[in-house]
């Protein structure tokens, strides 16, 4: 069940990171300026904005198994449109339809996990959802570039068919049928706000990093995410079942995870966004060069899935949750005063520590969330959950990008060199935010499914 879950959600990433090495193909065969080609990815997070909150909901009603189904079906019938569309438009178009499906596929994926999987299972079986959730990101540019290259940007949509087909009858076979009895009514004022407020705030940030008239658009749509998250409270107050439940935040362990987990993905979509670039224009990798470069981070998270769980079972959540977060930071310090004269392998054995540090601290936040929930509001939580997390990986990469062109803006010519630098070590001041949150866990917390025993381990030590 894991491994069908955690497949669906590399084949989810791997499509939009393999995606960005396919853009200059794209521009070419179409014959447009590659800048324009962006609209690829912005329409997929329109997808994702729209439906990400009312996943959770949707699965109450219909069952997790058939949404599920549903979700990959409206996916690759996206993938199957872009690979064959005849100009940019269909392609756009094409991807909306696969945001659609993706929104679904994740977070239902995800509640597939938590309502079949016994607590004490639960940590094993988030370890292979997060390494999928690492690899993912780091392997679409490689296989984007080989597709791209080998045979043509078609199969970067084409390769998803065959894939997700397979997961539809795996899902028959495995997954069971879980359906809430007498689901709420759908808040559909409340889905149209909270999908205003995310549009807004993706589109918005990612105009901001263009320059002309992008910047004046972007400004008109940053007014939206307030006002309508304003709107929203508003609503939420109102209704019994609102599509987001905030007051699933009064639960701590859920909340600290939301809160903790934000600064880390911040940093996380940071690094995403930066370390490409910084190879490829400042240190004269070739894309495949880069790519290549980067896959070494799964390799760590590789290691580290099958340690994971005996190190929580040893030492607990909130020890090994304050240790492991303190690795972001301290890669991000460390990339910022990386220079090629320190060679490849210094880079290398860099990334794989970032690897095994991102495995550990995710599998912790994706599991400490759900360890006090309560299991008939284990759907709520999900689309709370993966809109805060789609929202912050979107925000680390315009906060990455706004940070390199402050930088540049801000730093006298003679120091413009070192905008990487600087934007490297924001995203670890961001990334260091999560230790006091995390402080704030009990030494006992999440220990049903860790298996973790505070009062024998201070036995032991005594």
């Amino acid at each position: 069940m894991a491994l069908i879950v955690s497949s669906l959600m590399m084949m989810e990433q791997i499509d939009g990171t393999a995606l960005t090495t396919a853009l200059p193909a794209m521009a070419a065969d179409f014959h447009v300026d590659i800048p324009q080609t962006s609209i690829t990815l912005t329409v997929y997070m329109l997808g994702l904005a729209a439906l990400i909150p009312a996943s959770g909901r949707i699965a109450e009603r219909f069952g997790n198994r058939v949404t599920l189904r549903w979700a990959i079906v409206v996916f690759l019938g996206g993938s199957l449109l872009g690979g064959l569309a005849p100009n940019l438009p269909v392609l756009a178009l094409a991807r909306l339809v696969q945001g659609l499906g993706g929104a679904m596929m994740v977070p239902v994926g995800r509640l597939v996990i938590l309502q079949n999987v016994p607590k004490s299972e639960l940590m094993s079986a988030m370890a292979w959802v997060m390494l999928t959730a690492t690899i993912g990101p780091m392997a679409g540019p490689v296989l984007g570039g080989v597709l791209t290259s080998l045979l043509s940007w078609r199969w970067v949509f084409y390769i998803n068919i065959p894939l997700g087909l397979l997961a539809i009858g795996l899902i028959g076979r495995f997954i069971p049928q879980v359906r809430m009895p007498h689901p709420p009514p759908f808040d559909l004022r409340g889905n149209v706000w909270c999908a205003l407020a995310l549009a807004g705030l993706i589109f918005g940030l990612e105009l901001l990093t263009h320059s002309g008239t992008a910047r004046i658009m972007a400004c008109a749509l940053l007014v939206l995410p307030p006002v309508c998250s304003v709107a929203y409270i508003r609503h939420a107050g109102r209704v019994a079942h609102p599509v987001l439940d905030l007051s699933l935040l009064r639960v701590s362990t859920f909340r600290i995870s939301v809160i903790a987990g934000a600064c880390t993905r911040i940093a996380t979509g940071g690094i995403i966004f930066l370390l490409p670039s910084l190879l490829q224009t400042r240190f004269g990798a070739s894309a495949a060069q880069s790519g290549l470069i980067t896959f070494i981070a799964p390799m760590g998270a590789l290691v580290m899935r099958f340690a994971t769980p005996s190190l929580y079972r040893a030492r607990g959540y909130r020890a090994v949750m304050c240790a492991s977060s303190l690795t972001l930071p301290c890669v991000c310090l460390l990339l910022a005063l990386y220079n090629p004269a320190m060679g490849t392998a210094v880079l290398l054995a860099l990334l794989a520590v970032h690897g095994m540090g991102q495995t550990t601290v995710y599998t912790g936040y994706n599991t400490i969330a759900y360890a006090d929930m309560p299991p008939a509001r284990m759907g709520a939580a999900t689309s709370l959950y993966s809109t805060a997390q789609q929202v912050m990986l979107t925000l680390g990469i315009c906060f990455a990008a706004g940070g390199l062109t402050s930088a540049r803006l801000v730093l006298p010519p003679s120091l413009q060199a070192q905008d990487y630098r600087l934007t490297f070590i924001l995203c670890g001041l961001v990334a260091m935010i999560a230790l006091p949150v995390l402080l704030r866990l009990s030494p006992n917390a999440g220990a049903a499914v860790s298996g973790h025993d505070h009062t024998a381990t201070q036995k032991d030590r005594l």
